[in-house]
């Protein structure tokens, strides 16, 4: 005798068989071989905590690894006679090269799994940052070799995200998701801290090819303690056949993409992160010099650590915020909307607050609450695209966040267009409310926690047990 029970929308069917087969079941498989992987795979608690610990300091490496040719680029421009057009080309090229991997790598760990591609990519990009003194050095043409060298780091580095999102939409329960990605991403502000403030005391007493090899090996090793005593030694192999098999993943077609995207609740995830993207790009690049520009007088050192100290017990607040909220029993799409509103909506108001400071510590604190507030996006629009696609969420988010980035370096260039022609900054901050409440209302409007990426006729029940 069949018992049913139901637990929601966005669970799979699970059929636990004893000697039996079942009688619905047209496949002839019996006993417990007939099960929906996705509900099997998901981490244990504990598990899950351990793993929230270890990817967190792995996107603080990221950071880590990102950031050192910024910090270093003013000694390294010194040392092999760079103009700031040769400097700014070879910066800027990270961004291109990240822009193209961003599909690739979620499409790939929605088929072999995440935590294989996070593996292989920290392993390379950790071994590229260890090895760049070595290919500025003994390169006739250091630019040239430095170039390609923050390209390739762009290209492996922008698997990370779309590999974090697949694997946290395999493995992690819908309540749990948000302090998980919440947690992972205030890695990125406390790399930023530890490199600026260590990165730039080893630049100055050990050279800046020190910061190059510490952040290296101190990512190949934590790429290798993953595998060890995470991964358990295995291979982390990704063949062709395994990603034509799609793994434990439903496979989609193209006419199964074209659906998704016809979904306005997938339209609306996209086009929010875009805009909460594109307006992060925008604070982070013109932040210093406009408090360079409007406070000559004040501390660097202020304006550019207190943000992000906020912005990381922000960032833990919103995943444990959302998560308790679900459990209590709220509805997940009104959890999302409400986080985004946070992360969107209230920035807004002490954006346009910015406009009218004409104190320090003022601009200070309004800075600091936006940045602290647009963390929120973690626990909102970062884990919708899980709610919605979790058999594909890397894929999805690698189309939303290489959308993002571009946005963000087309918005950045256009800020500096209007800050030359107007000679104000209260354009660039209206600018930036104007996008971030456009995003804000589409989101409100269409969002949505129900899966989109499989036929809702084709969930009939959550659990059998015969």
């Amino acid at each position: 005798m069949a018992i049913i029970q139901k637990h929601g929308k966005n669970s799979c069917p699970q059929l636990v068989c004893n000697k039996e087969t079942h009688p619905h079941d047209k496949s002839g498989v019996s006993g417990c071989q007939k099960k929906w992987p996705e509900q099997n795979a998901h981490w244990s608690r504990p598990l899950a905590r351990t793993w929230t610990v270890v990817l967190l300091f792995g996107t603080c490496l990221l950071y880590c690894a990102r950031v050192a040719m910024p910090i270093c680029s003013v000694s390294m421009a010194q040392q092999f006679n760079w103009t700031k057009r040769e400097s700014g080309m070879v910066l800027g090229s990270f961004f291109w090269g990240y822009c193209f991997t961003q599909v690739l790598g979620g499409y790939v760990s929605d088929r072999v799994g995440g935590e294989k591609v996070l593996l292989l990519s920290a392993a390379a990009w950790g071994a590229m940052t260890a090895f760049t003194p070595v290919l500025a050095h003994f390169c006739s043409q250091p630019i040239f070799s430095m170039t390609l060298a923050r390209f390739l780091m762009g290209l492996l580095q922008g698997v990370h995200y779309p590999s974090l999102a697949s694997l946290c939409s395999q493995k992690v329960v819908e309540s749990e998701r948000g302090f998980l990605m919440s947690t992972v991403g205030s890695g990125s502000y406390l790399g930023t801290l530890i490199i600026g403030g260590a990165g730039s005391l080893m630049l100055d007493v050990y050279g800046w090819e020190s910061v190059f090899y510490l952040t290296g090996l101190l990512s190949v090793l934590w790429a290798y303690c993953m595998w060890k005593c995470l991964l358990k030694g295995e291979g982390p192999i990704i063949t062709l056949e395994s990603l034509g098999s799609g793994g434990s993943q439903s496979k989609l077609t193209k006419r199964h993409w074209l659906r998704l995207f016809k979904q306005p609740a997938v339209c609306a995830v996209i086009v929010a992160h875009l805009c909460t993207a594109s307006t992060f790009f925008t604070l982070l690049s013109w932040l210093p010099t406009f408090f360079k520009d409007t406070f000559p007088d004040a501390k660097g050192w202020v304006f550019n650590v207190i943000p992000w100290l906020v912005a990381i017990p922000s960032s833990l607040l919103s995943g444990c915020l959302s998560d308790h909220l679900i459990c209590q029993g709220f509805d997940t799409a009104s959890v999302r909307k409400l986080m985004q509103f946070f992360s969107m909506g209230v920035t807004s108001v002490f954006t346009i607050l910015l406009c009218g400071t004409s104190t320090f510590p003022w601009a200070v604190a309004f800075v600091s609450i936006t940045m602290g507030l647009t963390t929120f996006s973690h626990s909102g629009v970062s884990v919708n695209v899980q709610d919605l696609a979790p058999s594909c969420a890397g894929s999805l988010f690698g189309v939303m966040n290489t959308c993002g980035a571009f946005s963000g370096v087309l918005m950045v260039y256009f800020s500096g267009y209007l800050i030359e022609s107007t000679g104000s900054w209260a354009s660039v901050f209206f600018l930036i409310t104007v996008v971030n409440l456009f995003g804000l209302f589409t989101f409100l409007a269409f969002a949505e926690a129900r899966r989109v990426d499989i036929d809702s006729a084709k969930q009939r029940y959550n659990h059998i047990h015969i």
